[in-house]
């Protein structure tokens, strides 16, 4: 894998679009840095230089997810002591990459400096640029302006194009290669600016610029869409300013994660998955980040719900794994992609997107009472529903499991998606067909939601009947196939190809408390289990058992803490009554935000809190990582015991001493806006005055 950029790097975004550098704003060549659009990385080297010598950061920070300001200065140079230059360079992405670079010297005498920037193309598909890039250096043209007014690098192969431009406000006095080279003399504290510009293609997923000069997109002087849209969210205030600020991250990063698209003819935005990695459309992480925001308001969860099902799958196709009435797992537009050489146009591996997507489909209609929207998506209801029963089930046994067609296709294809994600308390790697308790959850749940939509705007009342009548099946069936009684009692994770049930003790169980499938009187093993200190480490509950051989505390799915896999299971606990422990879940997640500036990392490492004195993340975690971003407004959601029942919003709060108060302004639901404030065990919720 390519290195890293080194501590304190960070990512200037919008949408699909990121530049990732270093903290003197610098993308050194060979890194896994750059400006990537659309999977593709438009430019793999930016490096400013003085009199040869690189610059030392003073300091560096985001203004907003789309702009940052990087403070920094020269060191000893020849014929330049430390600290005579400021430099400041002002960056923002909207429809292009802008950075306006300003000089000014403190020397008490005119002095000649030599400026440099070294720029490189390497058009790497995102996939390589994770893994490692193969050289198209024979197939990339250059044609550079003579005036030193701009640097071109064009790629073109096997059909794919892409292009690089890099335009100037002052031609550079020389153009060495790919290197602009401006030689400026200063005056005593002179001023000396340039501004830089890398037009952006349009295309899937780009959100509305900022508008404006780039000083005035720092200065926050120019028109902003994202406070436009910020400001029509839920606003969520407590006594406890820790958990206020971890809200109001949340709430920023679901914005920088926006991705705005137009689907037969509407304009839709819905959560991309997380930065750097997955800044695109996702079934499974799309669909629970909407699921846990609608308590913010609705438009990402109608957003997800109509661009998934405008991809849903229509026929089979062995490469990519699709299958009809299947909601996908992955789409991608770089080079890999779009020459057929990766499946991800969209890709369809994944086996729990389809039921989370009507899962999502009833909670958008509980929230908003959209009988319109729900009728709209009634054929790719009863498709998805098709897909559970014909081609989730595979062998005829009443169970979804899953096995990759595609010879680029994932081996585990329900949320636990590595390698090694799904494996036997022993160690062993089952064979598949594999079917995960977790899928057999979501089968559950939704197969009763939509029962409701059937009973109501559907107008379907024989197929009510029937999905309450397999929901009823399946329950019984699970619960006698899935239940392993030794070790205290406890759901197994799965079944092998052989039925035989894999082992090993998982957080899947808090997804089983979620959908409802676990019986009354099973849920306090099922509980004790979650809560004991092998599975919760202080700061969440682990991925697997410290009970189990292959447990490791930086294993991807094997003993970390992923913050959207326990906000599933607090809201189970809090389904089934267990409100304390519920909270407790949520106080360790919260003092584990407040470690990281109060936004949740896409994992943490399972060490427990008792030894450590600070959460360790997974070293590779995406941040900010839309479903862990969401995750504060589930712990919300289920602390203040909010519903949307009939029409109404329902309280049933159970907050936790630490937190005091909660109010909450702007909540959007059934059309209207309403308040709530709750503190302890009580509380009440009331339309907004107008």
């Amino acid at each position: 894998m390519p290195p890293e950029l080194g501590p304190n790097s960070m990512a200037v975004l919008n949408g699909p679009t990121f530049i990732y550098a270093d903290p003197c704003g610098d993308v050194p060549p060979g890194s896994i840095g750059g400006l990537v659009h659309l999977d593709t990385r438009l430019l793999s080297t930016w490096v400013l230089s003085v009199n040869g010598g690189r610059l030392l950061d003073l300091r560096s920070d985001l203004i907003d997810h789309y702009s940052a300001q990087y403070m920094l200065t020269n060191p000893d140079l020849p014929g330049l002591p430390p600290n005579s230059l400021g430099i400041r360079r002002l960056r923002d992405v909207g429809d292009g990459f802008r950075e306006r670079l300003t000089v000014v010297s403190f020397r008490p005498d005119p002095v000649r400096v030599e400026l440099r920037l070294s720029v490189g193309a390497d058009f790497a598909d995102l996939f390589e640029v994770k893994s490692g890039v193969r050289d198209r250096s024979a197939h990339i043209a250059r044609d550079h302006a003579p005036d030193g007014s701009e640097l071109c690098f064009s790629y073109e192969r096997d059909g794919f194009a892409a292009q690089t431009r890099v335009r100037c406000s002052h031609p550079a006095d020389q153009v060495e290669g790919d290197e602009l080279v401006w030689v400026v003399t200063l005056r005593p504290q002179q001023q000396w600016e340039l501004d830089l510009h890398v037009p952006l293609p349009p295309g899937m997923g780009v959100v509305e610029p900022v508008r404006g000069d780039v000083g005035d997109v720092i200065h926050r002087r120019a028109d902003d869409p994202l406070r436009r849209w910020v400001e029509s969210r839920a606003v969520l205030r407590s006594d406890n300013d820790a958990l206020e600020r971890t809200v109001r991250k949340s709430r920023d990063d679901l914005a920088a994660l926006r991705l705005d698209l137009e689907v037969k003819g509407q304009r839709i935005m819905l959560p991309g998955a997380g930065l750097p990695w997955f800044l695109t459309v996702f079934g499974r992480d799309t669909l629970i980040t909407a699921y846990q925001t609608l308590v913010g308001g609705p438009m990402l969860a109608k957003g997800a719900l109509l661009a998934l099902a405008r991809l849903q799958g229509t026929r089979c196709d062995e490469f990519t794994d699709e299958e009809p009435g299947k909601i996908l797992h992955e789409v991608r537009s770089g080079e890999l992609t779009r020459t057929g050489q990766k499946p991800y146009g969209p890709y369809y591996g994944t086996a729990d997107a389809t039921q989370l997507w009507l899962i999502l489909l009833s909670e958008y209609w509980r929230w908003t009472r959209d009988d319109d929207t729900v009728r709209l998506l009634k054929d790719n209801a009863l498709a998805a529903l098709r897909w559970i029963d014909e081609y989730g089930d595979r062998d005829g046994d009443g169970y979804v499991e899953y096995a990759t067609h595609s010879p680029e296709g994932l081996g585990n294809q329900c949320w636990r998606d590595s390698p090694d994600g799904v494996c036997f308390a022993d160690g062993r790697i089952p064979e598949l067909p594999i079917a995960t308790s977790d899928l057999q959850g979501y089968v559950y749940d939704a197969k009763l939601r939509l029962a409701e939509l059937a009973d109501g705007p559907l107008a379907e009342r024989a197929l009510a009947e029937r999905l309450r009548g397999e929901a009823a099946a399946l329950y019984d069936r699970f619960n006698r196939d899935f239940w392993i009684a030794e070790r205290g009692g406890f759901y197994a994770v799965g079944l092998d190809g052989n039925k035989n049930p894999i082992d090993a003790k998982t957080s899947n169980m808090g997804h089983l408390l979620w959908s409802g499938i676990v019986p009354g009187d099973r849920a306090d093993a099922v509980v004790r289990q979650l809560m004991s200190d092998d599975m919760f480490s202080g700061w969440g509950i682990r991925t697997l058992s410290r009970e189990e051989r292959l447990y490791n505390a930086l294993g991807y799915h094997l003993g970390t803490v992923w913050p959207h896999d326990n906000s599933l299971a607090v809201l189970g606990l809090a389904r089934y009554g267990y409100r304390e422990e519920a909270n407790r879940v949520s106080l360790a997640l919260l003092k584990a935000a407040e470690h990281f500036d109060h936004r949740l990392p896409e994992a943490i490492a399972g060490f427990p809190r008792s030894r450590v004195l600070f959460p360790v993340p997974y070293p590779t975690a995406c941040s900010p990582q839309a479903w862990a971003t969401g995750t504060p407004l589930a712990l919300v959601r289920a602390m203040v015991g909010l519903e949307p029942v009939d029409g109404r919003l329902v309280l049933d709060p159970n907050i936790p001493p630490e937190l005091g108060r909660i109010t909450a302004e702007r909540v959007r639901a059934f059309g209207k806006i309403w308040d709530l404030e709750a503190v302890g065990r009580a509380g009440h919720v009331r339309l907004a005055p107008h």
